[in-house]
């Protein structure tokens, strides 16, 4: 079942069945040095994080991450959606796209749908996001769905600051 549609991409939920897909986006290097190494070598440590992250969000909140595919072709191309972190006060708006995916305007269309779903369908009110404070891709999305810098946050047991944006700054 499908969560969010666009005008090329569709949002779904994951599943097991996405472990493959997961460990290639999971060991992209852009993927390691902008978001972190998750330590997925393996399709059982996939299916291991999609039960621990994303499935166990969709049952514990009602959303998560959400695996985005190319209407036209069914091809998976990423993740984008929504998590709930323990340190930050709302729910925080993220992505990850295969390389050959990059560049193509389909972060940019899937944030933006779902930001729009989650003010919208799920009622929230503010929605947050944090980037490595270099990753100017990520960023310039972030800006373009409307959300602004608000200050640097150092997540907890992780080693750098990172720039927190929020939908109200």
């Amino acid at each position: 079942m499908y969560v969010i549609d666009t005008a090329r991409l569709r949002l779904r939920r994951l599943g097991d069945e996405d472990a493959a897909f997961m460990l290639e986006l999971l060991n992209d290097p852009a993927f390691i040095r902008n978001i972190g190494d998750r330590g997925v070598r393996s399709e059982a440590d996939a299916i291991r994080y999609l039960r621990d992250g994303p499935i166990a969000s969709y049952a514990r909140h009602g959303y998560g991450l959400y695996l985005v595919e190319l209407r036209d072709t069914g091809e998976a191309a990423g993740i984008c959606g929504l998590v709930k972190r323990d340190y930050l006060e709302d729910v925080d708006v993220g992505f990850a796209f295969l390389p050959r995916f990059r560049r193509q305007g389909y972060a940019l269309e899937s944030a933006s749908a779902v930001r729009s779903y989650a003010m919208g369908a799920l009622g929230l009110t503010r929605l947050l996001a944090i980037t490595s404070p270099d990753n100017t891709d990520s960023i310039r999305v972030l800006e373009r769905i409307g959300l602004r810098f608000a200050r640097m946050v150092r997540p907890p047991g992780d080693g750098g600051e990172v720039r927190l944006f929020t939908s109200d700054a």
